[in-house]
């Protein structure tokens, strides 16, 4: 498999968490907790990265291949820290350690 086939993984699997990442912010403000702040804050973080992990993926499939690994590399690394991210807001949501 060549290196330009990893690209729509990249967004597809992002796309589908910034769904997600939607999803849980929305369910968070039907709530309307005060103590969740710091979640909403962290999950629209999630949301940028993982939004910016997607276009960077769409623009690695449609330039050519020097300009495509350059987007390719950072989508990945954005794809990464927005799943470190999801994690931590999932610990803090399951845990209930925000007070």
């Amino acid at each position: 498999m060549s290196q330009k086939e990893n690209f729509p993984h990249i967004l597809n699997a992002s796309s589908t968490l910034l769904g997600l990442c939607f999803v849980v912010l929305t369910s968070l403000k039907l709530r309307d907790n005060s103590e969740t702040s710091v979640i909403d804050e962290l999950t629209a973080g999630a949301i940028f990265i993982f939004l910016t992990s997607s276009i960077l993926s769409y623009l690695s499939m449609r330039n050519d291949v020097s300009s495509g690994k350059k987007y390719e590399k950072i989508a990945d690394i954005a794809f990464l820290c927005g799943l470190v991210l999801l994690c931590v807001i999932t610990v803090l949501i399951t845990l209930n350690l925000v007070d």
